[in-house]
């Protein structure tokens, strides 16, 4: 019996040593908070949360809180009103032009700052130079691209066979985009349309939509210090003339505005032969999609051109020494070659670096889904997406130009005029 009580009272020592242990380590664990966008192309949040899952099983020194916050918009607002409140995140995906904004209000620290040894460097420099246009500026890297896209062409090729197109030459220049276009819109015996030739978005991101037509015609919308603007450029204003003639002259789509996020529907449901859309919608489409379809690069005018888009990590100035260290070894975990195939294959986005494409998992989605090679393909002719200081009071100027030029309430001309005369007083700070 004494013996029986003896080996009861080690054992509760024993358990409450445990006990002990498991809350120390526990305490010591470095708890990160990372804002993330959901309100764009394919079911992200499954995916986030396998991987956040993945990384913490590798390292249970380190739990990573994703707090899934809305559109990209929305994740910024909502960073932004963190920051102010004394409780910004750790991480954060947000996109990759509000480099400035975020830098102007001290918001997040440079990863030159965080990066010591050579492999470390070395990962820095392993991303499509296209990509960080829009994450370096002032000799510094701010943030690693992640969630990134280009816009492409989305096509219906039974569309197409119909239409008596082939259906493997989608159109490669304005004019072909034109002319294809006028054979793919089909209306039913009252003359109604059940079937545009072409569908651009000019809700939501209208800017970018903007910036790709730009770059066609040789254009970019603003300098690399984020200062200047270029709206009242001929070839800008060019630019936004064939958009409006798109559906107002040649009626190959509709007339006035085209809502961002119905126009994947549309698609599908075959009321467009044409899109142009992110390169994150081809997951969703692939898998949605009740007919034969094709990708393809957007067509040139004098060039080809798209500027790149979508979201880059950012590391939170108010964090501490370990958090950001565990930010960091979370990043890089997050952007390796197998993550990123994996990230790319599960949800249409760019394989962010071209090792990624050398992994067997992307090489064999590739060679069995071509289309998946589009945009990185394209981004032999991208541009920087527009991103200036006070980015969300320029893009809302020039957004709402670009609707007034397209809904005919304003000439491309002079919305255009009055969007560079109201930027060119608001960038005259910096």
């Amino acid at each position: 019996m004494k013996k029986l009580v003896l080996s009861s009272k080690l054992l509760k020592v024993l358990i409450i040593g445990l006990m002990l242990s498991v809350f120390s380590t526990m305490s010591f664990a470095t708890e990160l908070t990372m804002f993330y966008p959901v309100a764009v192309g394919g079911p992200l949040t499954k995916l986030v949360d396998k991987l956040v899952s993945d990384f913490q099983a590798e390292n249970p020194d380190i739990k990573v809180k994703a707090i899934y916050s809305g559109n990209y918009s929305d994740t910024m607002t909502k960073a932004m009103t963190a920051l102010k409140g004394g409780t910004p995140p750790n991480l954060s995906v947000i996109l990759s032009t509000e480099i400035f904004t975020l830098i102007d209000n001290d918001a997040i620290v440079p990863f030159d700052d965080l990066v010591t040894t050579d492999q470390e460097k070395q990962w820095l420099g392993s991303f499509y130079p296209a990509l960080m246009e829009n994450s370096r500026t002032a000799g510094k890297t701010w943030s690693i691209p992640f969630q990134r896209s280009t816009i492409v062409m989305y096509y219906n090729k039974d569309a197409f066979r119909k239409a008596g197109l082939n259906p493997d030459a989608p159109p490669a220049t304005w004019d072909e985009l034109v002319e294809m276009g006028k054979k793919l819109v089909v209306k039913d015996s009252a003359g109604k349309v059940t079937q545009w030739g072409l569908e651009i978005p000019s809700t939501g991101y209208p800017y970018w939509m903007f910036g790709a037509l730009c770059r066609q015609n040789g254009e970019v919308l603003m300098n690399t210090a984020g200062t200047e603007v270029y709206f009242k450029n001929p070839g800008v204003v060019q630019a936004l003339d064939f958009w409006k003639d798109l559906g107002q002259t040649h009626g190959i789509m509709p007339k006035g505005t085209i809502e961002w996020g119905t126009l994947r529907t549309d698609f599908l449901e075959q009321k467009t032969a044409i899109m142009w859309h992110s390169t994150g919608n081809l997951t969703a489409v692939k898998k949605n999609a009740s007919f034969d379809f094709g990708v393809a690069m957007l067509p040139a005018k004098k060039e080809r051109g798209t500027p790149t888009g979508g979201g880059n990590f950012y590391i939170f100035k108010d964090s501490s020494p370990e958090e950001r260290a565990a930010a960091l070894k979370f990043i890089k975990w997050m952007t390796q070659p197998a993550r990123t195939a994996q990230w790319s294959i599960g949800t249409g986005y760019l394989g962010t670096r071209a090792d990624a494409y050398e992994t067997d998992e992307l090489k064999s989605y590739v060679k069995g889904f071509p289309a998946a090679a589009i945009a990185r393909d394209q981004l032999k002719y991208a541009t920087a997406e527009l991103s200036v200081h006070e980015n969300g009071r320029v893009y809302k100027i020039l957004n709402d130009a670009i609707q007034a030029a397209l809904t005919g309430s304003k000439t491309p001309e002079a919305a255009l005029q009055g969007a560079q005369k109201q930027t060119s007083r608001i960038l005259k700070r910096y």
